[in-house]
Formats: structure tokens, C-alpha cells, sequence
């Protein structure tokens, strides 16, 4: 490889990079509402610690999970498609072969953005929520994104 094409890649990656930081900041600064897809009451889960967190932080959390009735007290729905009100991203604690049609139903319900949690990752389902328009995160923490955020001060 030559150095100006090191050069590029070197760059692009920075460029990429920076893409991604400045689409985590706008979900997190633009976002009030968010629908938690796989929220489980168990306090051990990662579900829950992150929406756990994410509602002390002023965030108004939406259990989406048809095993339960309530978590973090608020009402839970069995899928998006059943919330009553606006929601501004879909945070994702699901198998990446089950985002496809939470992506489908998060473009139905007008959400604008979808956020795959650590370990989650579907390329198809993140371009596809992309082409309608919607913001994307993939394979990052909500929560280790909010902190990092904050304690740079940039929320």
C-alpha cells in the first residue's frame, strides 16, 4: 500500500469515526422517548441496568417485551406496533436474526432512530432502517454512550 493510499484509508477511518460519534450524540441530545425492545424486569439483565439508567437520566423508557406487563414502572407492550405515543428510538436487546422486523415495525411507527445494543449486529435490517430514513447505531452500549457523553460534556 502506498502512503497516500494509507493515507486515505487512515482518513476515511477517521471520517467514519466521527460519523458515528456525531449519530450516538444526536440520538442521545434529540431523543426523550425511548422504546426498549427485550426490556426485561430481572435487575440482572442488561436490559434493565441500561433502562434503569437511561430513566434517571430523564429518559422516558417504554418496555417493549410481551412476557411483561410492567418494568421500571411503566407499562409494557408486546411490540411497537401496540405503543400509544411517539417514539424517538428503538433500543434494540434482541438476536440480530429477530432486528429485520423490529427495524420494519420501528419505520411504521415513525421512530427516528434504531439503536443495536453490544452484540447485536445486522447489516441488512441497519441498512434498511438507513434508507428510510432513520438513524443508526450498531454494537454499542446506550448507556456506555450516554456516560462517555456526558463525562466529556457533551450532554
Amino acid at each position: 500500500m502506498t502512503i497516500t493510499r494509507l493515507s486515505r484509508k487512515i482518513y476515511l477511518e477517521n471520517i467514519r469515526e466521527v460519523e458515528a460519534v456525531s449519530t450516538e450524540a444526536d440520538i442521545l441530545k434529540s431523543s426523550r422517548v425511548v422504546a426498549v425492545v427485550g426490556l426485561s424486569s430481572n435487575p440482572e439483565r442488561h436490559s434493565y441496568q441500561v433502562a434503569s439508567y437511561l430513566k434517571e437520566q430523564g429518559y422516558r423508557i417504554i418496555p417493549v417485551n410481551p412476557r411483561e406487563s410492567a418494568v421500571l414502572g411503566e407499562v409494557a407492550y408486546p411490540d411497537l406496533s401496540s405503543i400509544p405515543q411517539a417514539v424517538d428510538v428503538v433500543d434494540v436487546f434482541r438476536r440480530p436474526e429477530d432486528v429485520p422486523a423490529i427495524v420494519e415495525q420501528a419505520i411504521k411507527i415513525g421512530s427516528k432512530a434504531v439503536w443495536m445494543q453490544e452484540g447485536v449486529v445486522n447489516e441488512a435490517a441497519a441498512a434498511r432502517a438507513r434508507e428510510a430514513g432513520l438513524l443508526v447505531v450498531m454494537d454499542k452500549c446506550m448507556f456506555k454512550e450516554h456516560r462517555e457523553l456526558k463525562k466529556a460534556g457533551e450532554i
